[in-house]
Order: C-alpha cells, then structure tokens, then sequence
C-alpha cells in the first residue's frame, strides 16, 4: 500500500507481527480493525511465534516449525529472515498436519490449497507466512485491508512511538490493541500522536477439537479443520467490545 494514493484512509488500525499460521485471537483483531499492519521491520525473535505455532497432536499440543537461518544474523528484521531450505521441512509440516488433521471434518476442504502455499517457493518466511495468513482470512471471510509496515513512509521511532506513528502515516485516529498490550504501550505517547488508544478483549471460544479435551491458543487451522464456515461465528464468539 503506497499512503500516498487514493485508498480510504481507515480510522482504526491494527498492528500485529506476521506470525506463522498465526491464533484466533489475530483474526478476531483483524475482524475489528479497518486496516491491519504486518509489521515485518522489527527484529525477528529467535524461538518466538514468528516461524512456529502449536496444533493438537493425539498426545496433546505440539509444535509446527519453519526453520530459518540465525547464525550470524541476530538484528535480522523480519523481512529480511530467510527460511532454512537445507532442512527437509515441507514433508514434515505437511506431514505433522496430515497426522493430526486427515480425520478432521473439513480437511479435504482445506489441505490440498494449504499444500500447495507451504510447497511454493518462498525463500523469505515473511513472504509465506503472509500467503497463509491471506489465505486463512479468505477461508474465514475477512475483507479488512492490510499491509506491512516495511511498505510504509514516514514512519520513524521504537515501541509505542513507531506504532503511533504507523497509525499516523496511515492517517488513522485509533489504534487497536490486544489486552496484553498494555502491559508495554505508553498511552501517553498515542496521545502525543492524536491516536486514540482502544484495547480489545478476547477469550479463545471453544469450539469442537479432535483427541479429547480442548486446548487454547492453537493455531487458527485447528478451528478451520474441524469447524469449517462457522470459523467466523465462533471467533468473533470470543471477544469483548473495544473499548
């Protein structure tokens, strides 16, 4: 997105790192905002939820992974992360999700595309991990715009001040956050910038899962394959009015 076309500039906006396969509680942040922010130009966090997320094996939880290169590259955006195609991960999360969701009500509805993104020719992890968080907000039907921040002008600072600022440069008044985020946002600085500071509760719901009880904070695939459509109804089931 180029912020200085034509595009409606939107009033609220939501900023999150493009995680892999990311949880519910991203989708239902999206779902709430007018515009969502990848924010692709801070530093990748080595063992974060950037290149890996949990989904429900029969012995429980478990986590998926794409292995990246870190050796040597610690202030690595990012966008600039590269993933490690020496090691054979395409069979193995392909496989692990075949394992864990084959039996699932609406895997054939679902994998033969998700296949098809995780066996394409990625070589940075940002370009992958927003093919599958594209295609999962097509599959649960969400139509807000986004873009990343690495596409953005103007936008200077650290923290709060870079999130204000993204906002500012989209020429938004609000700025969405999750209710974890206020432990780090300095309220005072979203006021410096005109931004209204609005927090949004959201309790994962329950929905049916595969291999006994449920399990929180899954990725959101866990929901599609075994909810199908009513993915939509059952997240926005899970959060509180901004506020």
């Amino acid at each position: 997105m180029n912020n200085t076309d034509h595009t409606p500039k939107p009033q609220v906006v939501a900023i999150h790192q493009p995680n892999f396969l990311p949880w519910p509680g991203f989708f239902y942040k999206w779902m709430k905002s007018q515009m969502l922010v990848l924010l692709d130009d801070v530093q990748f966090i080595k063992r974060s939820i950037i290149n890996r997320v949990k989904i429900k094996t029969p012995q429980g939880e478990s986590w998926l992974t794409i292995p990246v290169i870190q050796k040597g590259r610690y202030h690595q955006t990012i966008a600039e992360t590269e993933i490690q195609h020496a090691l054979d991960w395409k069979k193995k999360v392909l496989g692990s999700i075949e394992a864990c969701y084959g039996k699932a009500p609406f895997f054939p509805q679902y994998y033969p595309a998700l296949k098809i993104i995780i066996q394409g020719d990625h070589e940075l992890l940002v370009d992958i991990n927003v093919d599958l968080i594209k295609w999962t907000a097509r599959e649960i039907g969400i139509q807000v715009p986004l873009t990343r921040s690495s596409e953005l002008q103007g936008v200077t600072g650290t923290s709060s001040e870079r999130l204000a600022s993204i906002c500012k440069a989209l020429g938004a008044d609000r700025y969405l956050s999750g209710f974890g985020g206020q432990k780090y946002q300095e309220e005072d600085v979203f006021k410096e910038y005109n931004i209204e500071l609005m927090v949004y509760d959201f309790s994962p719901p329950l929905y049916p899962q595969l291999f006994g009880d449920f399990i929180p904070g899954l990725s959101t695939l866990d929901l599609l394959m075994n909810c199908g459509p009513q993915s939509r109804d059952i997240l926005l089931s899970g959060g509180g009015t901004p506020g």
